[in-house]
């Protein structure tokens, strides 16, 4: 297996399971702050929404940082790899088209992280809504304007 990229030794036997939850995490290429931009940030919004819309992933929790997101969702109808793709090439598009730049937005792969039936999800989600504090790009979690969690 040494001939295969290390995002896709990652995926063999892994098993995404429709209705269970989990946390995703991906970066944007280089970790660029593209996300400053907070009009950017919300093509990227209305890429999780569109997912739901599709009923690929039930959204439960997100926060856009400036360089990646996390995201809460709970599995539905199509595989996380498929998930991942769709958003990440749909947002890669609705920001390329926005301010007429060519190439990849976002890093190979991303990391998931498959949530334990007992898990406390608002605490979780919780968690992933405050990273704006802990980075100390805001002080007050409401002036940060691209999170959302069906819970707060």
């Amino acid at each position: 297996m040494p001939d295969l990229p290390a995002s896709f030794r990652l995926r063999i036997g892994r098993y995404a399971e429709p209705n269970r939850v989990y946390l995703l995490t991906s970066n944007t290429l280089d970790r660029e702050p593209v996300f400053k931009d907070f009009g950017l940030g919300r093509l990227v919004v209305k890429q999780f929404q569109y997912a739901q819309e599709q009923y690929w992933a039930n959204s439960l929790a997100w926060v856009v940082m400036p360089d990646h997101f996390h995201w809460l969702i709970e599995l539905q109808q199509c595989s996380l790899s498929q998930l991942m793709q769709k958003t990440k090439s749909l947002s890669t598009r609705a920001v390329n088209m926005s301010v007429g730049r060519k190439g990849s937005l976002w890093q190979q792969g991303y990391h998931d992280r498959a949530l334990r039936r007992d898990e406390d999800l608002v605490k979780l989600a919780r968690y992933v809504v405050a990273n704006p504090l802990r980075a100390g790009l805001v002080e007050k979690l409401g002036d940060y304007p691209l999170w959302d969690a069906i819970w707060v």
